[in-house]
């Protein structure tokens, strides 16, 4: 099958911006280990949110719905936590965050 001249360059152009999530999620790693290293907490919650929003972006132009998204950060919460992660173990950091992640789909 033949693309029209439109669908071809919308394919390309999807494929540039995944290349550049890709790259702007190493760099938002790389700017979180940076923060950790000695920037100030707003550097860091900066950082840490710009992965989260990276990941939700790449993750719809790989065809994939923030709902789903969604869906499966929870079921790999709740599988954490039952397989008994050293987080959750040490600290309930997963349950926390489930509680917290449900709560807020509510509204």
């Amino acid at each position: 099958m033949w693309l029209s001249v439109g669908q071809e360059t919308g394919i390309a152009r999807n494929l540039r911006v995944v290349e550049w999530l890709k790259a702007d999620l190493v760099a938002s790693t790389a700017a979180v280990f940076r923060a950790m290293a000695g920037g100030s907490d707003d550097k860091l919650v900066d950082a840490l949110a710009g992965v989260v929003i990276t990941c939700y972006v790449l993750a719809r132009r790989l065809g994939i719905g923030f709902s789903v998204l969604d869906l499966r950060v929870e079921a790999k919460l709740r599988q954490n936590i039952d397989d008994g992660h050293e987080v959750e173990r040490w600290y309930g950091d997963l349950s926390s965050y489930l509680s917290y992640f449900l709560a807020d789909r509510k509204r």
